[in-house]
C-alpha cells in the first residue's frame, strides 16, 4: 500500500500538444511557480526518490572529502545526501524558488548561486573533483556550451554523473501516443509534459536526443566514458509501492552516466 502521504505528493504527468508552448515559450520550465510541489513529490516519489537519486549515489560511490558541484541542484535532495556522504558541495540552479526550498533544507552555510547550465558558471578552473548532473541536461538543446562548461571547472581525472530522460523511453511515450511521425528517435527534438503535483499543473518541455548525440557530445567536450548503468529500482520500493513494481519490475525511464574528465 502507498501512505495518504505519498498519495497526497504524487506526480501524474501526460503529454501534451507542442502547440501548448510555442505560443508562449516562457509558460513551461517555470520551476519557480510550482517548486514547493514539485520538491515534495521529487522527496518522496518512486522514480526519483527510489530509482533516480539512489542510482545517482550509488554510482558516485565514496565520496568522503571530494569538492563536488551539484549542477541544476534543485531544492537540495541530492547535495543533502552528497554532503550527510561526506563530500564538500557547491550547488548552483536556475530557479530562485527551488533554491529558497535548498536553502531551508541545507542551512544559510551552504554555497548555492543561480545559474543557468550552458552559460559561464561562476567557479575557477579545476575546482571539482566531480560534477553531478541529476536529470538537467535534457532540459538543453545543445549540450556543447554546458559540457564545456562542467569540463573547465573540474580537475583533470575528474568525474561527471549524469542522468537524463532514456531516449528508449522518450520514443516509446511518443509512438504509444500515435506521435512517432513528429519524433523520429534519430532526430533531436523538443517534447513537452504537463505536471501535476500537489493541485498544481505545470508544462514541461525538454529535448530528446538519440544515444549515438549523447556520447558524441560527452567526447567532444573531452570526457571518457565509464559506465552506462540502467539501474534497478532501489529494493526499499519493493514494499513501498508493491503494486507499481508488480507492474514494472525493471525501469527505462532513465539513463546514467559516469565520465572522466581527459
Amino acid at each position: 500500500m502507498i501512505s495518504s502521504e505519498r498519495q497526497e505528493h504524487a506526480m501524474s504527468s501526460r503529454l501534451v500538444s507542442p502547440s501548448a508552448v510555442s505560443v508562449d515559450p516562457s509558460k513551461a520550465n517555470d520551476y519557480d511557480s510550482f517548486a514547493k510541489a514539485y520538491a515534495a513529490a521529487n522527496e518522496t516519489n518512486l522514480v526519483n526518490a527510489y530509482y533516480e537519486r539512489p542510482a545517482m549515489l550509488a554510482l558516485a560511490g565514496d565520496v568522503a572529502g571530494r569538492r563536488i558541484l551539484d549542477a541544476g541542484c534543485g531544492s537540495g535532495l541530492l547535495f543533502a545526501a552528497l554532503r550527510d556522504r561526506g563530500a564538500l558541495v557547491r550547488g548552483f540552479d536556475s530557479s530562485a524558488g527551488m533554491l529558497e526550498l535548498a536553502r531551508r533544507r541545507l542551512g544559510d552555510g551552504a554555497d548555492l548561486q543561480v545559474a543557468d547550465l550552458g552559460s559561464p558558471l561562476p567557479y575557477p578552473d579545476d575546482t571539482f573533483d566531480d560534477v553531478v548532473a541529476s536529470l538537467v541536461l535534457h532540459y538543453l538543446e545543445d549540450w556543447g556550451p554546458a559540457l564545456a562548461e562542467l569540463r573547465r571547472v573540474l580537475k583533470p581525472g575528474g568525474r561527471l554523473i549524469a542522468s537524463v530522460d532514456h531516449p528508449f523511453a522518450v520514443n516509446l511515450i511518443h509512438r504509444e501516443a500515435g506521435r512517432e511521425g513528429g519524433h523520429n528517435y534519430f532526430d533531436t527534438t523538443q517534447w513537452t509534459v504537463e505536471w501535476t503535483a500537489g493541485g498544481q499543473t505545470a508544462l514541461v518541455s525538454r529535448w530528446h536526443r538519440p544515444l549515438h548525440a549523447m556520447i558524441e557530445a560527452f567526447l567532444g567536450a573531452g570526457f571518457r566514458m565509464t559506465v552506462i548503468s540502467e539501474p534497478d529500482p532501489d529494493p526499499a520500493a519493493r514494499e513501498l509501492f508493491p503494486e507499481a513494481i508488480a507492474a514494472k519490475p525493471r525501469f527505462l525511464c532513465f539513463l546514467f552516466f559516469v565520465l572522466e574528465a581527459e
